[in-house]
């Protein structure tokens, strides 16, 4: 079905632009007629060279088309990389928007074939196609779940959301390390706030319903079922507070009562790096009692035979040996479900220290965090044996 719906687009889409092409013709043939302009050499040698490649690509498209579902995906993937370039003639955010803009209107490939049996794991009682996951930052604003899911991660985490709608920091606040591979960011927690994010994810998990309603007659009863409450993987919501609050337990309350319905695990951000005093929300005694006003906040909800969704703590790369000690304390002896590691880090590990990008202020991410991020796991791994 797939296939046949790919072959009636494209033969749509070259309907048509050949009958805006013919309009555009008999429109303009008496005035190009008169004037009759001289087209540089080369300005045809590019057009040629575009043609080409633009035939090339929808004849290629619609021979692959007629193959198997997975040679299809494949191509469509392969084919995405095309427009990279492009992306990165762009302004940071005005790239990272654009994108979510794409998956939010499904213009980016969706895979078909499906995960190998031996990648799927179970975690909290949900089932995981594959552990690969989108971390919360891309889709801050619950925008493009359905799309990025749809791309094939086994999981995707929106976020950080915040009770009240609120701007970040000025612009320009991302800056790109194309050569360490890295990206250093100081957006702020902009959110459209957990009233909008609460309307999307509540359409989003009315029609996974209604879906599961309409296929659940033709699907085996033995069949493990992988998904969660907003479509084919996982979703988790990353809650955030307000730069002004005063209350930051009165936040992450609100948006536990507001967003836990939607959620299939929740998470706790307290180790953003550029909302002033978040991180210290990580010391024994605060993340104590944040925690569990928190828990209280869920466990006093209604909640079905699944329960109450699992919480999360998400911490920072940058924690001394006692800090370090002190969050595996408080997770150990709340029983937490579990902690995300790690966030951006402020420190500028060599290659990036040499880049004068890395004057910025904001938090680094990208191949630079990956060892120190790695030994924070291997840290807390060794603390709390999860």
């Amino acid at each position: 079905m797939a296939l046949r719906a790919s072959s009636k687009l494209l033969r749509h889409v070259l309907n048509k632009k050949l009958i805006s092409s013919s309009h555009i013709s008999a429109r303009h043939c008496a005035s190009a007629a008169e004037a009759a302009p001289k087209i540089p050499h080369s300005s045809k040698k590019g057009r040629l060279l575009t043609g080409a490649t633009i035939g090339l690509v929808i004849a290629g498209g619609a021979y692959v088309s007629t193959l198997d579902e997975a040679t299809f995906c494949g191509w469509l993937f392969s084919a995405t990389k095309l427009v990279n370039p492009f992306f990165a003639l762009l302004d940071p955010e005005s790239a990272h928007r654009l994108a979510v803009s794409a998956a939010a209107r499904g213009w980016v490939p969706r895979e078909r074939r499906p995960d190998p049996s031996n990648i799927g794991l179970q975690v909290w009682g949900r089932n995981f196609s594959n552990p690969i996951g989108l971390a919360a930052g891309f889709d801050k604003n619950a925008e493009a779940v359905d799309g990025l899911l749809g791309l094939g991660f086994g999981f995707v985490e929106v976020g950080s959301v915040t009770p009240v709608p609120q701007e970040g920091n000025p612009k320009p606040r991302i800056f790109r390390l194309p050569r360490e591979g890295a990206i250093i960011n100081r957006c702020g927690f902009n959110s459209e706030g957990i009233v909008v994010v609460a309307k999307r994810l509540g359409a989003q998990h009315g029609k996974r319903k209604l879906d599961e309603t309409s296929s659940r007659s033709s699907s085996s009863t033995d069949e493990v079922k992988h998904g969660g409450k907003a479509g084919p993987g996982i979703l988790g919501v990353n809650l955030g507070k307000n730069k002004t609050s005063e209350d930051a337990t009165a936040d992450y309350v609100q948006g536990v009562h507001t967003l836990s319905q939607y959620a299939d695990y929740l998470v706790i951000n307290v180790s953003s790096p550029n909302t002033p005093g978040l991180r210290k929300l990580q010391g024994r005694k605060q993340l104590k009692d944040l925690v569990k006003k928190v828990q209280a906040a869920r466990d006093e909800m209604q909640w079905g035979e699944e329960g109450p969704p699992p919480l999360l703590v998400k911490i920072a790369p940058d924690l001394s040996k006692e800090d370090l000690e002190d969050i595996a304390a408080v997770a150990l002896a709340l029983r937490l479900d579990g902690l995300i590691i790690s966030n951006t880090t402020v420190s500028r590990p060599d290659p990036v220290s040499k880049n004068p990008v890395a004057k910025e202020e904001g938090g680094l991410s990208g191949k630079p965090l990956f060892n120190l991020s790695t030994n924070i796991l291997k840290e807390m791994y060794i603390l709390t044996r999860w």
